[in-house]
């Protein structure tokens, strides 16, 4: 069971570049541009192209860490009733729920960082 660090999230943005997260996003009023609202990127799963927006991106991910967190807590309640006796995967598992929410938190930071800066800008 590998856990997923910073390192792993960075391959994943590393996929999409910035060119192509602003093309997904959607602009409204301005009717003259046409503007990609898809991602393109290979599913590292299957192998398959798939176009997903980055809102679909970001709620995907968001999906898995909740995932994380339910199977840690599941892990945890599995130890304390004795149906699991295996501490170091209870714990593996719980670290990895962690990381991926700090992760998380961290990718959600940046965004909002992003947001904060370009409302500064004067137009």
């Amino acid at each position: 069971m590998s856990i997923q660090t910073v390192g792993g999230i960075q391959e994943i943005l590393g996929k999409y570049d910035s060119k192509a997260w602003s093309k997904s996003a959607e602009l409204s009023g301005i009717d003259d541009f046409q503007w990609s609202k898809e991602l393109e990127g290979v599913n590292p799963k299957s192998g398959v192209e798939n176009k997903a927006t980055f809102g679909e991106f970001l709620a995907n991910s968001i999906g898995e860490v909740n995932s994380l967190q339910h199977k840690a807590n599941e892990s945890i309640q599995r130890l304390v009733t004795g149906e699991n006796k295996n501490l170091h995967e209870t714990m593996l598992t719980v670290e990895k729920a962690e990381i991926a929410f700090k992760t998380m938190n961290q990718v959600r930071q940046k965004v909002l960082d992003a947001y904060r800066e370009v409302m500064k800008m004067q137009v």
